[in-house]
């Protein structure tokens, strides 16, 4: 091996693991990247769109999306202790079904998603960004062309933090972990005053209502696929495993807790809407760029000057948000590529910091033409169905992941020290991700996402074909994962 690829693949590791990554991530670290990847963009974005369809009982779809998500964590923590590579998912599925084209379509679902969501994300950094500088300053451009400059700019910024390294990305991901907290606080802290004082409608949060004529059931199953879309975190943390110190003992306790926290944040943040917002105007907030929690503030502290602060509050949760899909965006490719699914050269890390810097290249490309492309035809409903496609491409993923932990189980019982998930958590796991992606769990305007997932993944099988092609026309070897053994070596 010639002493640029030991740079690119082999370097040394100070942890003698055999991983060129460095273990960076302690359990602190780790708990904020959870927290901080869950509790994001969605709690601002979502916590309306799930009381408009369930009502008082907004807290009740949270608690489900919590309870699916946390099924499917189980698999992935036993999986991801047994197999500490920073592939993720593809590598469980490939390690399970050892069929290529499969690992390879569910490894582009998951990459896509993180990118797609990095780059929405982005989008409404900038929209916010302009509003609160405008509203400060005036006279600040909020057009099209000025939000899509400063899309791109911050997607340029969260490169050069990731090229920094995991460390350096992870600790900002605190600072914005922590700024978000505080501004979800403030919002709990309404909520408790308005029932304190008697001045919210606390009756109102075991009141089922529904537009429509949908039944109970139909609501909170549609209202959940919606909370789902904030709950995918921990796939974010699992391709970061490879940065992460001690895994086997440090995943298990700080994924769990992670959820624990967010699900009770985001129960007391729907309360919170449920009791100070009048329930005709819980579907109609008056910034949707910020979403229903700042109608929150305004009815329930009318006296604060939330109009100048809050949309760079928002930039903090929604930046944090993308920061951390670039993150396990790059990594997932750095996996791949590792594993000789994608091109070798994309696992190449730099030589001092080790951070994987062509990963972080082409990710940071995907996504500037992504970007390019939302802010330019923001007005069509396939963008609007951008975020609920990335919740189907995932709740796909995490129903095939826990059928890929049923088949290692059974062909692997593991070390009896290691991490088991409950022998049927894995059954109820796959069913259940697997019921929500089905079309009795959208309402008919929200089958377009159908159709755009079946366009990502039709890009996904051009690119299966182009790198099988590259790799036997020029490299003459096979495109696929390597034998499974050697990932120990």
């Amino acid at each position: 091996m010639t002493s640029e690829s030991a740079t690119q693949v082999d370097a040394p590791d100070d942890t003698g693991d055999g991983s060129p990554l460095k273990r960076a991530i302690g359990p602190r670290l780790l708990l904020f990247f959870v927290v901080g990847d869950i509790i994001g963009a969605g709690v601002f974005a979502i916590t309306g769109d799930v009381a408009a369809q369930v009502g008082g009982v907004a807290w009740l779809p949270f608690l489900v999306a919590f309870a699916v998500a946390g099924l499917t964590a189980l698999s992935y923590l036993e999986l991801v202790t047994r197999h500490p590579q920073a592939a993720g998912a593809a590598l469980f599925v490939h390690k399970a079904f050892d069929i290529h084209f499969v690992t390879f379509l569910v490894a582009f679902a998951v990459v896509c998603s993180g990118i797609t969501s990095a780059s929405t994300s982005s989008g409404l950094v900038a929209s916010n960004l302009l509003l609160g500088l405008d509203n400060l300053l005036g006279g600040v451009p909020t057009g099209t062309g000025a939000t899509l400059a400063v899309a791109l700019g911050f997607m340029l910024v969260l490169a050069a933090v990731n090229l920094r390294g995991v460390g350096e990305s992870v600790k900002l991901n605190v600072v914005l972990t922590s700024v978000v907290v505080v501004a979800l606080a403030v919002i709990i802290a309404i909520g408790a005053w308005a029932v304190v004082s008697g001045e919210g409608e606390v009756g109102r949060v075991v009141v089922f209502e529904t537009p429509g004529e949908k039944s109970a059931f139909l609501a909170i199953t549609i209202a959940t696929t919606v909370a789902f879309f904030a709950m995918v975190g921990f796939e974010d943390s699992v391709n970061m495993v490879e940065e992460v110190k001690d895994p086997s003992r440090t995943f298990p306790r700080i994924l769990l807790t992670g959820l624990g926290i967010c699900a009770g944040v985001y129960v007391l943040v729907a309360l919170a809407v449920v009791v100070v917002i009048p329930p005709g105007d819980i579907a109609d907030p008056a910034n949707p760029d910020a979403g229903i929690l700042l109608d929150v503030v305004r009815v329930g502290a009318p006296g604060l000057p939330i109009d100048d602060v809050f949309p760079f509050l928002t930039i903090c949760a929604v930046g944090n948000t993308a920061l951390i899909n670039m993150l396990m965006a790059s990594r997932l490719v750095y996996g791949m590529a590792k594993q000789d699914v994608l091109p070798r050269s994309l696992a190449a890390v730099l030589p001092g910091r080790r951070s994987p810097w062509a990963a972080i290249a082409f990710t940071t490309l995907m996504a500037l033409g992504l970007i390019t492309f939302v802010r330019l035809r923001s007005e069509t409903e396939v963008v609007s169905a951008l975020a609920g496609t990335t919740g189907l491409l995932l709740l796909a993923v995490f129903a095939v992941v826990n059928l890929a932990c049923l088949v290692l189980r059974r062909r692997d019982p593991g070390d009896a020290d290691g991490f088991s998930a409950p022998r049927w958590t894995p059954y109820v796991g796959a069913v259940s991700a697997a019921f929500l992606v089905g079309p009795w769990a959208r309402v008919a305007e929200d089958h377009v996402q159908y159709r755009i997932a079946g366009v990502l993944l039709a890009i996904g099988v051009v690119l299966w074909v182009l790198t099988w092609l590259t790799n036997r026309g020029i490299r003459a070897k096979k495109t696929g994962f390597r034998d499974p053994d050697a990932l120990r070596e």
